[in-house]
């Protein structure tokens, strides 16, 4: 009888991930980031080829670590073992893929309810960051409420002919593919009508516009989709099954938003708390002490239920309705953070001479006080969409109230009622 080989111990797997990396990385990165070496790290960091090094970073598996390798992305490893695996790639600071979407949120929805063809097709070039994602939830009129969408994808033999408008889409301007829900049968119920698609950004029919938002840079995108069509084997889930298959989109999208390497994080212009703390030491005004304090306390406290919610993982269970938890946190403590970052700046955080920050990485050597201004300014800017993006802090509270503390849900006499039939403006 074959007995089975012992499970990697945490510092043997730490151990294997340092001698990746020392194969891997250009000579010197990791000595330069033991020493504390910036200016050098920096130096290094610029010269890399980036896509190259997602290609192999994703390859190795290491960028997906929990994924099954038989997908050709990944490690198989439990989330336990995946953390002490992720402790050494954020000591040595490792580049992680951009594709943050398809990565947080697509790769958690097609291992769940992917076909295996789906999986071995879509899940290596999304680890490797060569095959962008993005997420075709919310629309004009269906925002809060994903589920009264009006989107159409109507059966024709093989294929489905999709037409409806798509908004607030992150990065739908560079991505290859797209998760879409679409009404399927609109004389069901909004949340029984749906079905989820894995839609080609760059066939026939679909149209991307850019929006430009308050920090003057276009994340978000409106997209339409006129005649568009995706063939019935981009399909995951069963016909009007879609809302449960979004739904696992939608906690994964929480878990990313909320956890480490998340949209708001305790980063204040490409640095740390800490580093604020130490760029305003010693802080004479007692509230700016004390808000600075406050921010502290609650930085630990979203680590400390971060890691409650990796512990439940651990275990095997699916990322639930208490990822809201952290989402609701993260977004509201992160507005206060970054208005804390410029009330400290003063008059530099609002006003400021030179080029900003672009090109310019948070630990260059070439960037100046007018660079840091212009990167604590943005970061204001940008957080005000943390408590919107990813489901608005409102609808965090009533899940948290209806799925957590069990209070009554809200009236929806729409809930019941065939989509058709549902009264809508216009």
């Amino acid at each position: 009888m074959a007995v089975a080989a012992a499970a990697p111990s945490a510092e043997q797997l730490k151990e294997q991930t340092r001698a990746w990396l020392a194969r891997e990385l250009p000579p010197g990165w990791m000595e330069a980031v033991d020493a504390g070496d910036d200016a050098k790290y920096t130096e290094l960091r610029g010269a890399l080829d980036y896509a190259d090094w997602c290609v192999r970073f994703g390859e190795s598996g290491y960028a997906t670590p929990t994924w099954p390798a038989e997908y050709g992305a990944g490690l198989s490893l439990t989330t336990a073992e995946a953390k002490a695996v992720n402790e050494v790639l954020t000591h040595y600071r490792v580049p992680r893929p951009s594709n943050i979407i398809g990565i947080g949120m697509g790769g958690p929805t097609l291992l769940q309810w992917g076909t295996e063809e789906q999986k071995h097709r879509l899940l290596r070039p999304m680890a490797t960051n060569q095959e962008i994602w993005c997420q075709l939830f919310s629309e004009p009129g269906a925002g809060s409420d994903v589920a009264g969408l009006a989107t159409r994808a109507v059966r024709d033999g093989d294929e489905w002919i999709v037409n409806g408008q798509k908004v607030w889409t992150t990065f739908a301007h560079l991505a290859k593919w797209g998760m879409l829900v679409a009404r399927t049968n609109p004389e069901l119920p909004k949340h029984r009508g749906l079905s989820y698609f894995i839609l080609d950004m760059r066939s026939p029919g679909v149209t991307i516009r850019p929006l430009v938002q308050i920090t003057g840079e276009s994340e978000f995108n409106e997209v339409f989709m006129d005649n568009a069509r995706v063939p019935d084997s981009m399909r995951v889930g069963e016909v009007g099954d879609g809302w449960r298959v979004s739904v696992t989109t939608l906690m994964n999208e929480r878990v990313s938003l909320s956890g480490a390497g998340s949209v708001g994080g305790e980063t204040i212009g490409g640095g740390t708390l800490q580093k604020l703390i130490e760029r305003h030491r010693p802080v004479a005004d007692a509230l700016a002490r004390q808000r600075l304090a406050q921010a502290y306390i609650e930085s630990r406290l979203i680590r400390i239920t971060n890691q409650r919610a990796a512990a439940r993982r651990k275990s095997g269970a699916e990322p639930g309705p208490e990822g809201s938890i952290t989402k609701l946190q993260q977004a509201e403590f992160n507005q206060r953070l970054q208005k804390l970052a410029v009330d400290l700046e003063g008059a530099s955080g609002v006003a400021w001479e030179g080029r900003g920050l672009h090109g310019v990485d948070a630990g260059s050597s070439m960037r100046t006080e007018a660079d840091d201004n212009f990167a604590i300014a943005r970061g204001f800017l940008r957080a005000q969409a943390n408590s919107i993006e990813g489901g608005t802090s409102n609808i965090m509270r009533n899940i948290l109230g209806e799925r957590v503390l069990g209070l009554p849900k809200e009236p929806d006499p729409s809930r019941e009622l065939p989509w058709s039939e549902v009264p809508r403006n216009g």
